[in-house]
Order: C-alpha cells, then sequence, then structure tokens
C-alpha cells in the first residue's frame, strides 16, 4: 500500500513546521552567501564552471539593473538530471557511510524518481531520513568537504544546460538566483557555489558543536516550506515578488511558482504541465531538446531516457556487488 501511497501525492498547506523549515533555510541561506562574499580573497575557492552562451527566454525578461528581483530554481530535475539527495548518497556509499543492501535503497528509489518523474513527498522524505540517519555523528565540515567531491563525481554532469543558460541570463541581467530544493542546504550550497549563483535554500538538518544531530529543523524544505523559504528570503532581501521569477518542474512547487510575477514550467510533471496551461504560465522542456514559450507543447521524456534511467540504477547496485 505504501507503494500506491507514491502514485498519489497529497497537497499539503503550510503549517508551523513549514514556516519554520523556510525561515531556517532562508536565514542558512543568508548567512553562508553573506560569508563567502566575505571571505578573503587569498583563500582558493572551487572552479566555477563557465557559463553557457544562450539567449534569455524572451527578450524583454529578465530586466537588466531590476535589483527588486530575483531568481528562485527548483534543483532536482529542474536544474539537474535526477535528484541530488540519491546522488550524494551514492557518493557516500563509495566513501563506505553505509552497507550494500541501503546503496540497493537508493538505487531503487532513484529509478522511481527517473521513472515516475514526481517528487511524492513520503518518498522523499523516506530519502531523506535515510541520509540524516547515515551522517548523524558526523562533522559538518567533514560532509562538506566529501559534498564537493561527489558534485564532480555524479552531478556536474548531470546539469541542464538549458535551465543554466536561464539562470546564467538572470546573473547577466544583476539579480541573485537561488536554488531552492529539499536536499540539504549544504549540498545545495555546493552545488551553487559550482555553477556560480547567488545561494541556495535547502532543507536545514541540526547540528550541535559542528556535529550532526539527526534531527531536521522544522520539516523538508518541500511543497508549501519552499514557498515560505522564498518569501522569507524576499522579506529579507526586501525583493518583489511580483518582479521574481521561479523556475520548476514540480506540481508540488506550484505554493513556490504562484508566488512570484514570472512563473516557469521547466521539464514539467503532468499535473504542472495543465495547471501551467491553465494559468497561461511559460514552458521550457530541455528532456527532448524542445523549448516552447506557452505551454501548449507537450512535454515527455521519451522512452529510451526512462528506460536508461532504471538500467542505470540496477546497473549501479549490480557493479558494487
Amino acid at each position: 500500500m505504501a507503494a500506491l501511497g507514491w502514485l498519489t501525492p497529497r497537497r499539503r498547506s503550510a503549517t508551523a513546521r513549514s514556516v519554520l523549515a523556510g525561515e531556517a533555510s532562508a536565514e542558512a541561506a543568508r548567512k553562508t552567501a553573506l560569508a563567502e562574499a566575505g571571505a578573503e580573497a587569498g583563500i582558493e575557492a572551487p572552479a566555477v564552471e563557465a557559463p553557457l552562451e544562450e539567449p534569455p527566454a524572451e527578450p524583454e525578461f529578465p530586466v537588466a539593473g531590476d535589483d527588486l528581483a530575483a531568481a528562485f530554481f527548483d534543483l532536482d530535475n529542474t536544474v539537474m538530471q535526477g535528484a541530488a539527495i540519491f546522488h550524494f548518497g551514492r557518493g557516500l556509499y563509495k566513501r563506505e557511510f553505509f552497507q550494500r543492501r541501503e546503496l540497493a535503497r537508493f538505487a531503487w528509489q532513484q529509478a522511481w524518481f527517473r521513472l515516475a518523474g514526481v517528487e511524492d513527498p513520503e518518498h522523499m522524505q523516506d530519502a531523506r531520513d535515510s541520509a540524516l540517519s547515515i551522517v548523524k555523528g558526523h562533522k559538518v565540515s567533514e560532509l562538506m568537504a566529501i559534498g564537493e567531491e561527489i558534485y564532480d563525481e555524479y552531478m556536474a554532469e548531470r546539469i541542464w544546460p538549458g535551465t543554466r543558460a536561464l539562470a546564467q541570463a538572470h546573473l547577466d541581467a544583476g539579480q541573485k538566483v537561488w536554488l531552492v530544493t529539499a536536499a540539504p542546504v549544504e549540498t545545495a550550497t555546493i552545488i551553487a557555489r559550482r555553477l556560480g549563483l547567488t545561494g541556495a535554500l535547502g532543507t536545514v538538518a541540526e547540528s550541535v558543536d559542528g556535529i550532526y544531530t539527526g534531527r531536521l529543523v522544522g520539516e523538508p524544505l518541500h511543497g508549501p516550506a519552499k514557498a515560505e523559504a522564498v518569501r522569507a528570503l524576499a522579506s529579507a532581501e526586501g525583493l518583489d515578488l511580483a518582479r521574481c521569477a521561479a523556475y520548476s518542474d514540480s506540481h508540488n512547487d506550484i505554493p513556490m511558482l504562484s508566488l512570484v510575477g514570472h512563473p516557469y514550467a521547466i521539464n514539467p510533471d503532468t499535473k504542472l504541465r495543465k495547471h501551467a496551461r491553465t494559468n497561461d504560465w511559460r514552458l521550457r522542456d530541455y528532456r527532448t531538446g524542445r523549448k516552447a514559450v506557452k505551454v501548449g507543447v507537450p512535454a515527455a521524456a521519451g522512452v529510451g531516457a526512462i528506460a536508461g534511467g532504471a538500467a542505470a540504477a540496477i546497473a549501479l547496485h549490480r557493479r558494487r556487488k
């Protein structure tokens, strides 16, 4: 019956824990961005990948010099193919943080994510619970260092060039660009830094004296919690949300997309595509190389991509035997 629950995601409204998660994520994101901006010039930072040359979606947007605007990008299947938490789990397995049976679980979760193309809250929560139990007792600094390596090993080649170009258009216009994801804020911050973005809003795991406790602050940054994080960050940064943009692939992010004046559906799932069509939101679909200004163009992953995702997960498990 649990599997059937994945097929029928539940729509949730913001709760006190959602607000707490959003505010904690916004505070962590701003602190990290300020710390990195004020870092000593002599410290060597990880290399930032060169931006791709591609024009913005529409000539008149984003508006250059509009410092009251910013852009918010979902991560999983919007900026990057697959889910960051699963790639992170693969990297931790390689470093013997957990056993083969747990790897099989991560492989199955990644295969499901690729096959279903949706972020079911219960499914994603299960993955995060697994990750929290694995990192409990480890130093935050240790996981950050490992995260840099994992990005190079599993994530760098999975960045969607088209979405990256959209983010770069906002940066070129002088606007801040933030990732907004249910992935751990540390992982999200690494990805944002590598792509040259401003920073990241992500799930905040509790730590005491630099050691993970295995608990979260609030709840995972998912659904309504993402909207609360964006709202909190916009308030702290003095942004006008009506002039901001948001990008996502998932109907779970409709609360976040609905906050801004320029919502985009990127590689959308069926429910988001339907909602976007109803509300005349813009679409970009990079899974088949097609682009469309309006949502009238169908968004299909393709049988080859689906089969490839499942095969990759299964092959990974077999290679570790």
